[in-house]
């Protein structure tokens, strides 16, 4: 693969613009492209906004795509607190305030699925629909059993000390997520985990991924309160891995929302849109068409 091919696979396709917007106390760097009615996609743990570029170039011709890097990883700011899930969930109202767009359709994968949830529920007459990708939500459904799995020990892991053991060694403690939540790791190509591990290298950015995890009690509690309000009654699509989450997803969901379609990217763990990316934008986009 040369640099050009490497630089392209997370290159936002042109009429995309990036900036940073400032909000709910922090910025966050913000990728908006397309036209038309509005699509959120946020990513998770060991990657970036970057890793919606083939979705983000599917979507962006007949939808406005809004592609940010949550509260301290990637390109965004990194302050010291506020990575609890409600809070991010009020960073992603903020953008849609200042980018003037008053409803939107969501996509999220991991850690982005807890900030999306979080904002639905805070905001349910702003979500149109909503996708979630291969992961849980804190709280939600069989939470406690799910935190039984070993695979699952970085959860806990985190604090000053950690710190100290993963700086200039961020790309050896990724590349056990990258391998272990793949079906098949070569899929996630070198080019990615150094474009990935480059920016996981920032300052401040394990500290970040840690406190996302670290928020996760917290999280918990709020969306158990949030779950007392209601379900949420907007359409769901709950798709997992066909190697990782698969069907426990639309299992999660429905203790969550009233409206839940279930779905399997087939060939795929965790990373989808490595490891089946053509599957993925496919099961995506029929959603949103069928839900707009």
């Amino acid at each position: 693969m040369t640099a050009q091919t490497r630089h392209a696979e997370f290159t936002f396709p042109k009429g995309f613009r990036a900036q940073n917007i400032a909000m709910n106390g922090t910025k966050l760097y913000v990728r908006v492209g397309g036209s038309g009615p509005a699509v959120v996609l946020l990513h998770g743990y060991g990657e970036t906004g970057d890793m919606w570029v083939p979705l983000a170039k599917d979507l962006a011709r007949d939808c406005t795509v809004i592609v940010p890097d949550l509260r301290g990883m990637g390109l965004s700011a990194k302050p010291t607190g506020g990575y609890d899930k409600k809070t991010q969930g009020g960073d992603i109202a903020g953008i849609l305030d200042v980018l003037q767009i008053e409803r939107t359709a969501l996509v999220t994968h991991d850690i982005g699925n807890m900030v999306g949830y979080a904002f639905a529920a805070l905001h349910r007459d702003r979500v149109t629909s909503f996708a979630l990708i291969d992961a849980p939500l804190p709280g939600v459904g069989p939470w406690e059993e799910i935190l039984k799995n070993p695979l699952l020990w970085h959860f806990r892991f985190g604090g000053p000390d950690m710190e100290r053991l993963v700086k200039g060694r961020e790309r050896i403690y990724l590349d056990r997520f990258w391998n272990e939540f793949s079906a098949n790791p070569r899929r996630f190509s070198e080019a990615t985990r150094q474009h990935y591990a480059k920016l996981y290298a920032r300052p401040g950015a394990m500290h970040a991924g840690f406190a996302q995890f670290a928020a996760f009690e917290q999280d918990a509690i709020d969306n158990r309160a949030f779950l007392a309000v209601g379900k949420l009654d907007i359409p769901v699509l709950a798709l997992g891995g066909e190697k990782s989450f698969g069907r426990t997803m639309a299992e999660v969901m429905r203790f969550a929302a009233s409206n839940v379609e279930e779905g399997v990217i087939p060939d795929s763990g965790h990373w989808i849109m490595e490891e089946n990316p053509k599957a993925t934008v496919a099961l995506v986009r029929a959603f949103v068409d069928k839900h707009q």
